[in-house]
């Protein structure tokens, strides 16, 4: 559909990102070359297994011109990076055989902060938080005595909590 004087609506909305713009066209030639780049985004943790989608994301497939065997890049945290660089092999030859055929050839690892750059930022699991220790009676007990004489009680429980950190920080420093 077209506006009027000719304009293609697509040029009416400002700027647009290059990788928009040929997004169908890389699709098209990687189908066409048998290889769906969406289907490795999508099911990333089945093809490589969980710990390895854990600490990488794939972000790019790149193809040699005019011949087969395209470039995949994984970003993953630094301290993650020789760890996966050992393993390109294997991870390269499973990614090979969600497909059939040697669609990959080669692999790049880049490596980022943990929460990534900017654009596209690559969250990766964070450790599991350690259990809340239960507070020390006795400092609960300060705490409370300290609060006791204010009368609002959401106010007095308010400064019991806040008085058992700041007693538990003091003991534990």
């Amino acid at each position: 559909m077209t506006k009027p004087h000719g304009k293609d609506p697509r040029r009416m909305r400002g700027f647009e990102r290059a990788s928009g713009l040929l997004s169908t066209r890389i699709r098209e030639v990687g189908e066409k070359r048998g290889f769906a780049v969406s289907r490795l985004l999508t099911h990333w943790a089945e093809i490589v297994g969980e710990e390895t989608a854990a600490i990488a994301r794939p972000v790019n497939v790149s193809y040699a011109r005019g011949g087969f065997g395209a470039t995949l890049t994984v970003l993953t945290t630094g301290a993650n990076a020789p760890m996966l660089e050992m393993q390109k092999d294997r991870l390269r030859e499973k990614v090979n055989a969600c497909y059939g055929y040697s669609a990959i050839a080669r692999i790049r690892i880049t490596q980022t902060a943990p929460t990534g750059f900017a654009e596209g930022q690559a969250q990766f699991a964070p450790a599991p938080k350690a259990e809340p220790k239960a507070p020390d009676p006795e400092l609960r007990r300060a705490a409370s005595e300290a609060a006791a004489p204010v009368s609002d009680d959401g106010l007095r429980r308010a400064l019991e909590a806040l008085g058992e950190n700041v007693l538990s920080r003091h003991r534990n420093n």
